[in-house]
């Protein structure tokens, strides 16, 4: 079966419903980077902070205080859950896309395993394995590389004519 491609050949109507699919879904996941940096956690010490608190900080501008074990399942499972399903929607699209195999395998696996790093690293984090905080900063940064990427390049090779 030759998929390679297969998108540019999709009717107009097709087009425009994965088109409006794609561009819905990087809304929120956009909204979802707004928030982690209005919680500043895009940094490592943010990162600490937002899931083990500040309470020993007596100048901290806002007060957190450590999350509780129930908090961080419930983050850990809402987040696996609805990022591996986005990026399995995104890997289908990407696959039908005519690009080199090796660029989709990256951009089709490699979320899966930034997913696994940023929220298994957040969870043993607040277990106190305190230097995951740079491997869920770096992992988180990945994550986003490759959702935008991957964006981008269904919203352009959808916007080309059909052959």
């Amino acid at each position: 079966m030759n998929y390679d491609g297969l998108l540019l050949k999709f009717p107009r109507e097709i087009k425009w419903f994965i088109a409006t699919f794609v561009l819905v879904l990087s809304v929120g996941f956009y909204s979802g980077l707004l928030f982690v940096n209005e919680t500043s956690t895009s940094k490592p010490s943010g990162i600490e902070e937002n899931y083990l608190g500040n309470e020993a900080d007596e100048d901290a501008p806002i007060m957190k205080f450590k999350k509780s074990e129930r908090e961080m399942l419930t983050i850990v499972h809402t987040h696996v859950l609805s990022m591996s399903l986005i990026f399995f929607l995104m890997g289908i699209l990407i696959w039908l896309l005519k690009l080199p195999k090796s660029l989709k395998l990256f951009l089709t696996i490699e979320p899966f395993i930034s997913v696994l790093l940023t929220f298994g690293g957040i969870y043993l984090l607040w277990l106190g394995v305190l230097w995951l905080k740079y491997i869920v900063v770096f992992s988180g940064i990945l994550m986003t590389i490759s959702f935008i990427s991957s964006s981008i390049l269904v919203l352009y090779q959808l916007s080309i004519k059909s052959q």
